[in-house]
């Protein structure tokens, strides 16, 4: 019998359960409010536990895949994650909700820095770019997630019977593929090393667009649902296709966006996601209609689905940080921002309104389109300027 496991299935399987588990935790964030009670501003706190979680893990868990293996410590998570998310839906008060928030950010964050660096030696070992690939893999399990979502909103299933049942079939989708043979590259500690990567130069505004991105990618996946309850008045179920529909047009988009930068280079595909996800968040709060939005929220996907890995292959081609120091640098940049957008987002909403905290996500995409030159590696920057 053929064997479908493959090194780059592996990987693509670690992507799709982490982005999975965000899925089924983002679609449900309604209900999870209201089983609390929590309004936008007690709801942001929750959200700064996870993403002070998450933030804590990342210096941790890159020292701990570079001394112990990528694959190992990233198969450990694959099964400490979902419990954790099985935790969070289990809560029987806020008081339980923060910490467990905190312990899934912790995972789930530890689990995106492992199985980037595992995907890094894959992608060395074949010898040709697959992270956008990898990242596909991850939006196609966030919509995935997403998914099951909608169908448990709409069956009436509580929260806890659905994180169950969605983790259960992930787990037996996916869970068969992570077994396979890998060994990691290893590099003992000198002690000497910062504890946390700060980038210099032309990598700050690497930073920047990694950044903006994650500020995009946070907000659709806490606050998208919310969005379409409250401003467009639309009911949970419909609500959850939101994300759904974000999280397939990353997918689609991921899947071609290593052609389109071999075409047209970094500079002009991050330029044209940066205006495409300017014009989206315009679409979704000027008019701010149910279809509105969710055309918005499709030209959002286009804009935000290149500019992750977009900064990681820049980062690791850095002339000042060696490749581990770069890519931990955007790294947290980027996902520190998806994690702790969203609750500086409930802060605004609180304050003034979700409306207003969508527009300043524009002004963050149009910074992107102008940054675009930055993403160009060092040579071909000197060679357009001479």
């Amino acid at each position: 019998m053929t064997d479908l496991r493959t090194p780059w299935r592996a990987v693509a399987a670690a992507f799709a359960l982490n982005g999975t588990l965000l899925g089924v935790w983002a679609a449900r964030i309604p209900a999870v409010m209201e089983r609390h009670d929590l309004d936008e501003g007690e709801f942001g706190l929750m959200l700064l536990a996870m993403g002070l979680g998450a933030l804590i893990s990342f210096p941790i868990a890159g020292k701990v895949a570079d001394s112990r293996g990528a694959v190992g410590v990233t198969r450990f998570l694959a099964v400490t994650a979902p419990l954790t998310v099985l935790v969070v839906g289990l809560a029987p008060s806020p008081w339980i909700l923060a910490p467990a928030l905190f312990a899934f950010g912790m995972t789930y964050g530890a689990m995106d820095v492992t199985m980037n660096s595992w995907a890094t030696e894959v992608e060395r070992a074949m010898g040709r770019s697959v992270m956008s690939s990898f990242h596909a893999m991850w939006s196609f399990g966030a919509g995935f997630g997403a998914a099951t979502g909608y169908v448990a909103a709409k069956a009436g299933l509580p929260v806890p019977l659905h994180f169950l049942l969605a983790i259960l079939l992930a787990g037996l989708l996916l869970g068969p593929f992570l077994t396979q043979p890998w060994t990691s590259d290893r590099r003992a500690s000198t002690g000497s090393e910062p504890f946390l990567a700060i980038p210099r130069g032309a990598l700050i505004l690497v930073g920047v667009i990694a950044l903006a991105s994650g500020l995009g990618e946070g907000a659709m996946a806490d606050w998208s649902a919310v969005f379409l309850r409250d401003v467009a008045g639309t009911g949970e179920a419909r609500a959850t296709l939101g994300y759904t529909i974000y999280s397939v047009t990353m997918v689609a988009m991921r899947l071609v966006v290593d052609r389109l930068v071999t075409r047209f280079g970094p500079r002009l595909v991050a330029r044209a996601s940066g205006l495409s996800a300017a014009l989206g968040l315009a679409l979704v709060t000027g008019i701010a209609t149910y279809p509105a939005a969710l055309v918005g929220f499709v030209l959002m996907g286009c804009g935000y689905a290149a500019l992750i890995p977009l900064a990681f292959s820049r980062a690791g081609a850095d002339p000042v940080l060696p490749p581990g120091q770069g890519i931990a640098a955007v790294a947290t940049f980027g996902y520190g921002a998806i994690l702790l957008g969203p609750p500086v987002i409930g802060f605004i909403a609180d304050i003034s309104s979700l409306r207003v905290a969508f527009v300043l996500l524009g002004v963050f995409a149009l910074a992107v389109a102008a940054l675009a030159p930055v993403l160009e590696p060092a040579a071909r920057r000197q060679t357009a300027a001479a």
